[in-house]
């Protein structure tokens, strides 16, 4: 498995965040600063994932909701000093993710136990393997936020 796709739709996400002028979220939606500090949450998940099935695990586990994170998003927010520590805490998260996908190999096939709640769009609660979750991560997931970014230009 390469990390081909997952390098450019980190790079949407990237080009969005480098566009700047992102104003405040409307109520009930994440911020800037939540966005990027639940990216960079699940990268920390997703890495943990791809370690466990590069040492061989046969089986690992991921799950991700939607609002599990609010308080540890924010704590991380306030802990990477707002939006511009944040890019750079995410810039490593996802290179370290994109260079330890690269290594998988066949352990790409390895089911993961994948639990993903965001909105209504993305609802996995079942066995994956994790090539496939990388792949709903690369052509879902992180898409979906940058449109949430998007739509934070002011």
């Amino acid at each position: 498995m390469e990390s081909g796709g997952l390098r450019r739709a980190y790079g949407g996400v990237f080009a969005e965040i480098d566009a700047g002028d992102l104003g405040p979220a409307p109520a009930g939606q994440l911020s800037a600063e939540q966005i990027v500090a639940h990216l960079v949450a699940n990268d920390e998940l997703m890495i943990q994932a791809t370690q466990a099935l590069l040492a061989g695990a046969p089986f690992a586990y991921y799950e991700l909701e939607e609002d599990v994170h609010r308080p540890q998003l924010d704590a991380l927010v306030a802990e990477q000093g707002g939006l511009r520590g944040l890019t750079a805490v995410l810039h490593d998260t996802s290179d370290r993710l994109c260079a330890l996908v690269d290594q998988l190999g066949l352990a790409a096939d390895t089911p993961v136990e994948t639990h993903l709640r965001e909105g209504f769009d993305l609802r996995v609660d079942e066995p994956l393997p994790w090539s496939r979750t990388l792949d709903l991560h690369a052509r879902v997931h992180l898409p979906k936020h940058q449109a949430q970014l998007h739509l934070l230009r002011t």
